[in-house]
């Protein structure tokens, strides 16, 4: 008897993402090499901490379907994934750990604690503690610091990809796998609708940026919790995605529910299929944007005006979002409106002074060219 679906569901994704991985990585798979299988080492529980009993997964000795699963040899290359104890990440971190060593890739974990509740430390060591269970080596818990920089939510996921970006720079991960699903996605659009975002932001996030890799993006979150509790997996549930005071959880627990009762089902798989379609055209019209723009430049490196005016606003804006980013502006503080104002400067033309745009950068019309530049340069 197989698997059930959703944990045969999400090892098949996870599988597809491993495989780009070792291939890319020249890994050797697991069951070419032999290597000496080390005596288990206990570890220890902490007060409180569920546990599934008897199970060993991935780096260890066997999984909680009661396959034994040979490790990887040492020195092979290593993918972490990120886990917040949640069945998203919890279902990920199971199905990696099953696979990557038929791969020849080994799995190590890391775990933030954002320091925003009470008992969040000793809530990130239990999720460590569970993963070293799981078999999953190297495991870290490592503590952030949350500014308050554009607002709770993104102040914590700014300190979390710091986290995760320097743990995989320190053990030299091959890649970092996030537990977002289509669920996830969906909210993604959403929250970009609302804000009056292009399409690049309506396209959600991508499968795959840099060292990261979704490979859940495609199923859904009640197919996480399904694998998780035919497994026997532990989850907790944090309570701040159910706090309204958090505008995700406000898209979560009420937008969504609201439009699948009035516009019926299957919207959630709609929003993701539309950031799909999005990002096909984004990426379009960037690869039009970055060609452009090469050929509008001055030898000083302005913008020439009058090549800009003839482009399609589309591809003018992304042109004129380059420039500024180049320039400094940090891309999470610079908007739709301040294109659009910075836009005016070439269809608009009136003499305008100055734009002061985020990160202490000016755009100025200058001599039929458009410069950005740091202000006081």
């Amino acid at each position: 008897m197989g698997p059930h679906p959703a944990v045969a569901a999400i090892r098949l994704a996870v599988r597809r993402t491993l495989a780009e991985l070792a291939a890319e990585a020249g890994a050797v798979p697991g069951g070419q090499v032999r290597p000496r299988t080390p005596a288990p080492v206990p570890v220890p529980v902490l007060a409180g901490t569920a546990t599934v009993p008897g199970t060993l997964i991935g780096n260890a000795r066997r999984h909680p379907s009661g396959l034994p699963r040979t490790p990887a040899a040492p020195g092979s290359p290593l993918v972490l994934v990120a886990v917040s104890g949640g069945a998203d990440s919890m279902a990920l971190a199971t199905a990696t750990a099953f696979e990557a060593p038929k791969l020849g890739l080994r799995v190590g974990a890391v775990t933030v604690d954002h320091g925003l509740q009470d008992g969040s430390a000793e809530r990130a060591e239990q999720v460590a503690v569970r993963l070293r269970e799981l078999g999953l080596d190297p495991v870290e818990a490592v503590a952030v610091r949350v500014g308050r920089e554009g607002g709770p939510e993104s102040a914590a996921r700014d300190a979390r990809y710091a986290a995760l970006d320097l743990a995989a720079e320190r053990h030299g991960a091959l890649a970092v796998l996030l537990g977002h699903t289509r669920d996830d996605q969906a909210e993604t659009v959403l929250l970009g609708l609302a804000r009056g975002s292009g399409a690049r932001s309506l396209a959600g996030m991508p499968a795959q940026k840099g060292r990261y890799r979704r490979p859940l993006l495609e199923l859904d979150r009640a197919a996480t919790r399904q694998a998780c509790a035919a497994q026997s997996i532990p989850v907790w549930d944090d309570p701040h995605n159910a706090d309204p005071a958090y505008t995700r959880s406000r898209v979560r627990h009420e937008v969504l529910p609201v439009l699948e009762k009035h516009l019926g089902g299957g919207v959630v798989e709609a929003l993701a299929r539309t950031a799909r379609l999005f990002r096909d055209d984004a990426d379009a019209l960037d690869q039009w944007a970055a060609l452009a723009e090469r050929d509008l430049r001055t030898p000083d490196g302005a913008l020439d005006v009058g090549k800009l005016a003839e482009l399609p606003p589309a591809v003018r804006r992304r042109v004129l979002r380059r420039a500024a980013l180049r320039a400094g502006c940090p891309a999470g503080d610079l908007f739709a409106r301040h294109l659009e104002t910075v836009d005016l400067l070439v269809t608009g033309w009136r003499g305008q002074g100055p734009l002061h745009l985020p990160g202490g950068v000016e755009a100025v019309r200058r001599c039929g060219t458009l410069v950005f530049r740091r202000q006081g340069d």
